[in-house]
């Protein structure tokens, strides 16, 4: 269920800006877009599970206010990072 190093070493390879960045918008919606897919996975199979839940929920409104953040300042670089997320935009 968690994310290994490993994998998120790889999301932030594959949305950094530069070499040694770890804390752009772009790559905490991508780890937290994984973590998500992820916490879904797990509630599918554990539908009572109400702590995740709204660990869920939390994640979801953090990503979206990022999300909101990253329109306001670089509209370009949000319109990619939705496409190549799969995330629907308004």
């Amino acid at each position: 269920m968690t994310m290994t190093k490993e994998e998120k070493n790889e999301l932030i390879d594959e949305y950094h800006r530069h070499k040694t960045d770890t804390g752009s918008p772009e790559v905490q919606v991508a780890i937290l877009t994984r973590r998500i897919e992820q916490l879904t996975d797990h509630l599918r199979n554990h539908k009572h599970d109400e702590s995740s839940r709204r660990g869920l929920l939390k994640m979801v409104g953090r990503r979206r206010r990022l999300l909101t953040y990253l329109k306001s300042e670089n509209a370009s670089s949000y319109l990619t990072l939705t496409d190549k997320l799969g995330i629907r935009r308004k």
